[in-house]
């Protein structure tokens, strides 16, 4: 369990690609939309603690 920082890549349907800021030369990470807030959109900015993904503005 850890806190980081992504950035969303791509939307593709059910799945969103994620960059970690902390770490951008790692593999993008795939996580199902159904867990990530629904007002995402390519380019946003998501916070990840504690098993949530909340929106950075």
């Amino acid at each position: 369990m850890g806190i980081f920082d992504y950035e969303v890549i791509q939307i593709d349907g059910d799945y969103a690609h994620l960059r970690n800021l902390d770490r951008p030369e790692d593999e993008l990470k795939l996580v199902a939309r159904a867990l990530l807030p629904q007002e995402i959109q390519e380019g946003s900015r998501l916070h990840y603690e504690c098993f949530e993904y909340t929106l950075v503005c």
